[in-house]
């Protein structure tokens, strides 16, 4: 136990004694003025704003294939990188994004396939991930899908 103590106290005794220089005299103006530039341009995020963030396809045939095209603006001050864009489920499907930065004040667009899947009102979320402040963004489609007729004279055949 002594040994323990011994040790502890010689270990505290040279980090006290080891500190002695001043740390505000370290600090180089150069690579000050760095960081400071680095932390200015970090602050700095792309802004993607979007044309529309939901399109509504009306009434339509269950199974009919219907898209539409998303159109953004990186309305922000640094490039806009888009990493990934995803659906809420696999009968919705986002396609043709650039994975290139885009320029403040550039153009881009995605297309969004629905397979004309489910009945009644159908709503499906698209998640772009982005190198925005906020990380994603989201769009949203809607549509009615009108019953599949042969699907409901196959249910009335049998039901008789």
């Amino acid at each position: 136990m002594k040994k323990l103590i011994l040790g502890l106290s010689a270990i505290c005794l040279i980090s006290f004694t080891s500190c002695k220089e001043n740390a505000a005299k370290k600090i180089d103006e150069d690579n000050l003025a760095q960081a400071a530039e680095r932390d200015a341009v970090a602050s700095k995020f792309p802004v993607i704003e979007f044309d529309k963030t939901e399109h509504d396809f009306g009434e339509i045939e269950a199974k009919t294939a219907v898209e539409t095209v998303f159109s953004y603006k990186n309305t922000g001050e640094a490039p806009l990188v888009i990493t990934d864009i995803k659906s809420s489920c696999g009968c919705t499907v986002p396609k043709d994004w650039s994975r290139e930065p885009l320029a403040p004040g550039d153009t881009g667009q995605f297309t969004v396939k629905f397979n004309g899947s489910g009945t009644n009102k159908v709503s499906k979320t698209v998640t772009v991930t982005a190198n925005t402040e906020k990380g994603t963004e989201t769009v949203r489609i809607t549509a009615f899908v009108k019953p599949d007729p042969n699907k409901t004279a196959a249910t009335a055949v049998q039901k008789n």
